[in-house]
């Protein structure tokens, strides 16, 4: 085994403890590609748990870190919009990103992607309009596909040798589920994973070469998803996403911009938190040894694990809103037009919310205690989606594999909004 050393936690530690508190940037991209961020988190809860940044390459911003100052940002959506976007734009990266698409005719939509960048009433019009795809009884009637499919996956793996778990697993099986969803043609359903990746990067990062690539990508999905809009709207009406959008009278005369925009959410929503959980759930068990031999020995913490996974690994870092008005938060006053940026990875380490926070620990009392869906109107529609997939992929890894090993520290995403694995080597020594 050849797992690489992190930076000592206690250099780290010093470092961020050392940097004045008006020069901390919580969003430096380099830190949470190293995962050397932790500690910067940490004194923050400690010290300045609503601290504002006045300079960085996304402009001046608030950072909110603690649980319930997380809490009383997310539950109040009449104090912040959603409407300016919910990640932190690079300012330089934004401006090349709209004169390529000036270039070519078009303008992404102001804020980003879909219903989620919508305030009340606009937004529950729009969610409702899906809700029904993602509604209990039709996951129970996906279920079935959705285990078939991931035993298919597992039974292709290689045993005995390396191979990498992100895009064999993770992306594979997210593919398949937003497939399933969209009733996107299966053949292609790579294609989404590209899609998504193509959103959340930028040149350099990921399979993005440069921001016409990007461009492209973006005009290549919206004319397929056009093409399936096209068809849903004058065939009977499906339970799929596109379906459910073109029957609903409240979003059938939506415009391109704001279909596009439901489009990319429900791509990226569909693909991030799921695929980075598979990694992330391989990850932690064997960083804890001890939490993997008790999965083996009891199935049933198969569900409470990966609500744990979620906490720990939070996959989207951060959401951010706007303040609608000058609004008091812990003691600090935000004022109206300045960016807020809750950050979900650090409230899920709060040690006034989580007992022992840093710890992976599979068996906790209540395991869905997390912030990383959100709370109040804009609360991840397809929670329930996620933890169904993942309870079914690791029921179908049980039943086949005594363990998967790590071989290597991961790559992982050069974001801090995704918070995520570009490539996880593994290996899988045996079959059950």
């Amino acid at each position: 085994m050849n797992i690489a050393v992190k930076p000592a936690a206690a250099m780290i530690a010093a470092e961020a403890d050392a940097t004045p508190l008006d020069k901390i940037n919580p969003a430096n991209v380099d830190r949470f590609q190293n995962d050397t961020h932790w500690a910067y988190f940490d004194r923050l809860r400690r010290e300045d748990p609503v601290h504002f940044t006045p300079e960085s390459e996304f402009g001046p911003y608030w950072s909110i870190t603690k649980w319930d100052d997380i809490m009383a940002v997310d539950t109040n959506h009449e104090a912040f919009s959603s409407a300016e976007g919910i990640s932190l734009p690079n300012l330089e990266s934004l401006a090349e990103q709209q004169k390529v698409f000036a270039a070519m005719g078009r303008q992404p939509r102001k804020g980003g992607a879909g219903f989620i960048t919508m305030d009340e009433p606009e937004h529950s019009v729009h969610r409702k309009a899906v809700s029904p795809t993602v509604a209990p009884s039709n996951i129970a009637n996906m279920a079935p596909v959705v285990r078939q499919r991931a035993g298919e996956i597992l039974d292709s793996l290689p045993i005995g040798k390396e191979f990498d778990w992100v895009d064999l697993v993770s992306k594979e099986l997210t593919a398949m589920t937003l497939a399933t969803l969209f009733d996107f043609p299966f053949e292609d359903r790579r294609k989404l994973t590209y899609w998504s990746d193509m959103v959340t990067n930028s040149p350099g990062h990921g399979p993005v070469k440069s921001w016409e690539h990007k461009a492209e990508a973006f005009m290549e999905c919206f004319g397929a998803f056009g093409e399936l809009w096209n068809q849903r709207i004058n065939a009977e009406p499906g339970i799929d996403l596109i379906s459910m959008l073109t029957h609903n009278p409240d979003t059938r005369a939506m415009s391109p911009e704001q279909y596009q925009g439901t489009v990319i959410l429900l791509i990226v929503g569909g693909n991030d938190t799921t695929r980075n959980t598979i990694s992330g759930s391989v990850y932690a068990l064997n960083k804890n040894p001890d939490q993997y031999d008790k999965l083996r020995a009891n199935h049933d913490l198969i569900l409470p694990m990966v609500s744990e996974t979620i906490r720990w690994q939070t996959p989207l870092a951060h959401m951010t809103r706007v303040a609608t008005r000058d609004v008091e938060v812990g003691g600090k006053t935000i004022k109206a037009g300045d960016r807020v940026v809750m950050w979900y990875i650090s409230g899920n380490r709060d040690e006034t919310a989580v007992e022992n926070p840093n710890a992976y620990i599979i068996d906790r009392e209540r395991p869905r205690h997390h912030l990383s869906f959100g709370f109040g109107v804009h609360r991840c529609v397809g929670n329930r989606v996620a933890e169904m997939q993942l309870g079914l992929i690791w029921e179908e890894i049980l039943k086949r594999f005594p363990v998967i090993q790590l071989v290597e520290e991961p790559t992982r995403t050069y974001s801090a909004f995704v918070h995520g694995y570009e490539s996880m080597k593994v290996i899988i020594p045996s079959r059950n």
